[in-house]
């Protein structure tokens, strides 16, 4: 790796950093390869602990690498990433990404909608929603724990549901309930990953993660389903692009 520029505007630390990515797209380092120590860095690039360890956390928190206690720092899985540009499926992005797509249905049932799932959905007061609750994964990893809010109206045959995983939800919608979906709206916000949660992803609590919240409305502007996601956030990226 080219040597810092101890002279220039640039932090020392994000020279660093950028060095150990560009190590790591060039493929010099590959996943699960154990990069050089803070220690071995400092002698290396000639700089402090503190810069070497910033260098490092910044790329941990970005699901970069990945520590492990008493053995070291390693480079960790490529994240999913996805553009918020436009309407997506789930399932078809990880197609196009080269990666088996594979639900696990984990319940279907008929449940009373929060207050919160009634308004999204425009319903009445006494109107019913199937939950369905389904683990999202790539390759048999688990990535989205998500739980699916459509109004009994819509679904004929809760069974029907069953379905999910040979084909898509929104294909499912248009082949089974001749509904289209052409739109949807989505809010972000970052959490942590709860114990009952991290037993259906494998991953540890309390780390990072986004709660997405889905809407979708079919041709006509009609809400057909309400979509509350926790996404782990080491394995998925999300973007958009400013014009």
């Amino acid at each position: 790796m080219e040597p810092l520029q101890h002279g220039s505007v640039i932090p020392l630390y994000h020279q660093l950093k950028e060095r150990l990515k560009e190590a790591i797209e060039t493929g010099r380092w590959t996943l699960g390869d154990k990069i050089p120590s803070e220690n071995q860095l400092m002698d290396q690039f000639g700089v402090s602990r503190n810069t070497s360890k910033k260098a490092i956390e910044e790329l941990v928190q970005e699901g970069i690498l990945y520590r492990v206690q008493g053995k070291g720092t390693f480079v960790a899985k490529p994240k999913l990433q996805q553009s918020l540009m436009g309407f997506y499926s789930f399932s078809k992005v990880l197609k196009e990404k080269g990666l088996n797509p594979k639900d696990v249905i984990l319940k279907i049932e008929e449940v009373s909608p929060t207050e919160k799932i009634r308004e999204a959905l425009e319903l009445g007061e006494d109107e019913m929603v199937i939950e369905m609750k389904r683990l999202r994964c790539a390759n048999n990893e688990p990535y989205i724990l998500e739980s699916s809010f459509i109004p009994k109206s819509v679904v004929q045959d809760p069974k029907q549901l069953n379905q999910v995983g040979e084909i898509s939800l929104y294909d499912l919608f248009s082949q089974q309930f001749n509904i289209v979906v052409t739109r949807a709206k989505e809010a972000f916000e970052p959490v942590l990953i709860r114990a009952e949660e991290s037993e259906y992803l494998e991953t540890e609590a309390g780390q990072p993660a986004l709660l997405l919240e889905r809407t979708a409305f079919d041709v006509s502007g009609m809400p057909v389903e309400f979509c509350i996601s926790i996404v782990r956030g080491d394995r998925c990226r999300f973007y958009t692009e400013l014009t």
